[in-house]
C-alpha cells in the first residue's frame, strides 16, 4: 500500500452483505423459508439433546457424542441465521465490524470442533465393532469426556488464532461482502494489507483441523467395513452396519458439502450459485443431522416417541 493510500485510508466500521440482493422481490419468501429451516433445526437438535439426557437407554458414548454434535449444530446455525433473518427486512443488509469478527470466531470454532468430533465418533464406532470386548475400557467416561473436550479445544484454539489474525488486517474498502455471512476467505479478499500470514495459517489449519480428521475418519470406516464383511451371518452384518450407518451418512454429507463450499473454483461461479452452495453447507446440513439419526436409528426413534408420550422406560442397548 502506498503512503498516499495510507493517508486516504478510512476505517471500516460495518460490512454490507450482497447475498440474496439479486432478488429483492423474494425477501419475504426467503425469510419464511429460512425461518422454517432454523426452527426445524432448533427443534430437531434440541429433541436429540433432551432424549439423550433423559433416556437411560441412550446413556452410551455414541449418544453422548451425538448430543454434543446436536449442540454444535444449534450454535452453528444460531451464529448466522438470526442475522440473516433480520437483514431480510432491511434494504441495506449490514453487520458491524465487531459483529463480523464475532461471527467468524463462532463459525470457525463450530466448524473445527465438528471436524474433530466426527473423527472421535468414528473412533467410537471402530472400537465398538472391531474391539467390542475392550469397548468399556477404551471408551470409558473419562475417555469420552477427553475426546469431546479435546474437540472443543481444537476448534477454539484454531478459531482464536484466525480471529486475532483477521483483526490485524487493514481494510481500506470496499466494505461489501458477496455473501450472507462473514468468513475468513471473504475478509481476506477485502484486505489491502499483506495476507500471506493469514493464508499460510489457513492452509495449515485446513490440513490439521480439516484434512487430518477426514482421513482418520476414512481409515476408521475402511477398518469398520472390513470387520463387518468378515461377520459370517447376514443378520450380524446388518446389525453391525446399522450402528454406524447414521454417522457415516452425516460424515459424507458434512465433508461433501464442505468440499463444495471451500474448494470450489473462485472463477466461474455466479453469486446465486455461491450462495446456494453455502446455504447447503451452513444451513441445511445442521437441519439434516437430527433427521438422519431419527430415521435410521431405532433407539433414537424409541426415545423420541417416549419423550413425546411424556414418559421414559429405562433400558440398556448393546454397542
Amino acid at each position: 500500500m502506498t503512503p498516499f493510500e495510507m493517508n486516504n485510508q478510512t476505517d471500516v466500521t460495518e460490512f454490507i452483505f450482497l447475498g440474496f440482493s439479486n432478488h429483492p422481490k423474494l425477501q419475504g419468501l426467503f425469510f419464511l423459508v429460512f425461518l422454517i429451516i432454523y426452527l426445524t433445526t432448533l427443534l430437531g437438535n434440541m429433541l436429540i439433546i433432551t432424549a439423550t439426557k433423559i433416556s437411560l437407554a441412550l446413556h452410551t458414548p455414541m449418544y453422548y457424542f451425538l448430543s454434543n454434535l446436536s449442540f454444535l449444530d444449534v450454535c452453528y446455525t444460531s451464529t448466522t441465521i438470526p442475522v440473516m433473518l433480520v437483514n431480510f427486512f432491511h434494504r441495506k443488509k449490514t453487520i458491524s465490524y465487531e459483529g463480523c469478527l464475532s461471527q467468524i470466531f463462532f463459525l470457525v470454532t463450530c466448524t473445527g470442533t465438528e471436524c474433530v468430533l466426527l473423527a472421535a465418533m468414528a473412533y467410537d464406532r471402530y472400537v465398538a465393532i472391531c474391539h467390542p470386548l475392550q469397548y468399556p475400557v477404551l471408551m470409558s467416561v473419562k475417555v469420552c469426556v477427553f475426546l469431546v473436550t479435546g474437540s472443543w479445544l481444537c476448534g477454539l484454539v484454531n478459531s482464536v488464532i484466525h480471529t486475532v489474525l483477521a483483526a490485524t488486517l487493514t481494510l481500506c474498502g470496499p466494505n461489501q461482502i458477496s455473501h450472507f455471512l462473514c468468513d475468513i476467505p471473504l475478509l481476506l479478499e477485502l484486505s489491502c494489507s499483506d495476507t500471506s500470514l493469514n493464508e499460510s495459517v489457513l492452509h495449515v489449519a485446513s490440513a490439521t483441523i480439516g484434512l487430518s480428521p477426514c482421513l482418520f475418519t476414512g481409515v476408521s470406516y475402511i477398518l469398520i467395513i472390513s470387520a463387518i464383511l468378515r461377520i459370517p451371518s447376514a443378520q450380524g452384518r446388518n446389525k453391525a452396519f446399522s450402528t454406524c450407518a447414521s454417522h457415516l451418512t452425516v460424515v459424507v454429507i458434512f465433508y461433501g458439502m464442505a468440499n463444495f463450499n471451500y474448494d470450489k473454483p473462485r472463477e466461474g461461479y455466479s453469486l446465486d450459485i455461491d450462495i446456494l452452495v453455502s446455504v447447503l453447507f451452513c444451513v441445511v446440513t445442521p437441519m439434516l443431522n437430527p433427521i438422519i439419526y431419527s430415521l435410521r436409528n431405532k433407539e433414537v426413534k424409541g426415545a423420541l416417541r417416549k419423550l413425546a408420550g411424556g414418559y421414559v422406560i429405562p433400558g440398556n442397548i448393546s454397542v
